[in-house]
């Protein structure tokens, strides 16, 4: 049912909890006195009023939510953790469903396996696994989101070893366009589970996951090293080398930036801009330090923390430099192996932002993510060597925006003719939409049209990096961010 305008106004500012059929959660609108907080984000640039805001407190209220929306025709936007750089965990107008208060996660350690909840963080999945030494691939920020870290694809300092976030993917139960509840796995609904895996937010609503675990830590080898920014140049050519032997068990992120004014880090390094090797060894400390020697060893570091430390802790360590609120906008690429001249134009853009707390940062991919054939989940690119975001951060009171989005732009074209696609969460919100497609590639994309048009013909799910259906007749889609 299509409401009228009159309608329409009583139901987006006026509705109580007990009027959407089978909800019992919280629901927020502009007259309440969370309204506010609720539709704020991790990324403080985006500033967007929903008419209604659904917390759910379970599944039911997935469906409910869903259902209600569908049948007045109100756009929907998911939040899981609400850690998407474009911010479509919530949306202008229509409803926002709302899974931040479903943060469960049950361990099963004889199975090695975790149900996980919708609205979880990753900080909430380390902490329950990490209690029985193990662990899954997830985000390198405690405060991530799972569901859109996931459904994206997911990479972190395990996914070397134990693949990305969707190839330790088991189950999920899912509320589609419908309103249905359905459980996706190998088994069930196989072609709805293979584009959840990399597909992100299209095709419904995830309200817990099933993750395969491993065993990892509680204590592993980890920590940053640092050289003046000077020598990056030098250190990103012993590093291409270094990696190329490098266990599976080595994860790193190069950051180029100035160096945080973290506890951790000597005063004197603060805000000095340097390049810094981020370093987790998910195996026995003892062959990590033989396998990190080379690169401790190189030139002269201005600080080298790497050492024994609690993984928890470790994976919580950048939450204090990507902070809620600040505003962020990225620009991002896949790249290939480290050639001479890609490393010029590496160095030569990455330090000359104007906040200094703008910063690039490159995941060496790799290992067991290429294991996985292309294909065999909807995580497109496979076979590159590289993740790299040019990230423009700045405080809201400061006026480094216009010039450090200049600065990721301008960093971003430097690189185009060393593109090879691009990690589907970490496109921004101002994307051309043929950026989705280069996410995945020809072949995945046309496949991801295919579910989509069986699963949501009508494109409900689109305020996410939309893929949309064929002959669509319903709402036209946007090419916003994906998902949670």
């Amino acid at each position: 049912m299509t409401s009228t305008t009159a309608e329409f106004g009583r139901t987006s500012k006026e509705l109580t909890v007990a009027e959407i059929d089978g909800f019992r959660g919280t629901l927020i609108s502009a007259n309440h006195d969370d309204y506010d907080t609720a539709r704020a984000v991790w990324n403080g640039a985006i500033d967007r009023r929903p008419h209604l805001i659904a917390r759910c407190i379970g599944a039911a209220d997935v469906v409910a939510a869903v259902r209600f929306a569908r049948d007045r025709d109100l756009a929907i936007a998911i939040r899981g953790g609400g850690h998407n750089v474009a911010g479509t965990a919530v949306c202008d107008d229509g409803i926002v469903i709302d899974l931040s208060a479903m943060r469960g996660v049950r361990v099963d350690p004889a199975d090695r396996t975790a149900w996980v909840q919708g609205g979880a963080l990753w900080g909430d999945v380390d902490h329950e696994t990490q209690a029985h030494g193990l662990a899954t691939t997830g985000g390198i920020v405690s405060h991530t989101g799972v569901a859109g870290l996931t459904l994206g694809g997911g990479v972190g300092w395990l996914m070397r070893k134990h693949g990305l976030t969707v190839d330790n993917l088991l189950t999920v139960d899912v509320v589609t366009a419908d309103g249905e509840l359905l459980r996706a796995s190998a088994d069930e609904h196989p072609d709805l589970f293979w584009a959840l895996r990399g597909g992100g937010g299209n095709f419904g609503v995830v309200t817990s996951f099933e993750f395969r675990l491993h065993s990892v830590g509680p204590t592993v080898l980890a920590g940053p090293i640092l050289w003046d920014a000077s020598d990056a140049g030098e250190v990103l050519r012993f590093y291409r080398d270094f990696i190329r032997d490098a266990p599976d068990e080595l994860g790193t992120v190069v950051r180029f930036g100035t160096a945080p004014p973290l506890p951790v880090i000597p005063e004197d390094l603060h805000w000095r801009p340097v390049v810094m090797v981020g370093t987790c060894y998910a195996g026995p400390i003892e062959e990590g330090e033989q396998a990190l020697r080379p690169l401790r060893s190189f030139l002269t570091p201005l600080l080298d923390l790497v050492g024994p430390k609690p993984y928890v802790g470790f994976q919580s360590a950048l939450d204090s430099t990507v902070v809620h609120g600040w505003n962020y906008y990225w620009k991002s690429t896949h790249l290939p192996e480290l050639r001479d001249d890609l490393i010029d134009v590496v160095a030569g853009h990455a330090f000359s932002s104007s906040s200094p707390r703008s910063y690039a940062a490159m995941f060496h991919l790799k290992g067991a993510v290429i294991r996985v054939a292309e294909g065999e989940t909807a995580f497109g690119n496979r076979q590159a060597s590289h993740a790299i975001t040019l990230d423009a951060v700045w405080q809201p009171s400061e006026d480094f925006g216009d010039r450090d989005t200049a600065w990721t732009r301008g960093f971003f074209a430097a690189l185009g003719r060393f593109r090879e696609g691009v990690y589907v969460n970490f496109l921004a919100g101002d994307e051309d939409p043929d950026r989705v497609r280069e996410a995945y590639g020809d072949s995945v994309y046309d496949r991801l049209v295919d579910v989509k048009t069986t699963y949501d013909p009508d494109n409900v799910f689109h305020h996410n990096q939309n893929i949309r259906p064929r002959l669509n007749v319903g709402v036209s889609g946007s090419a916003g961010a994906g998902g949670t």
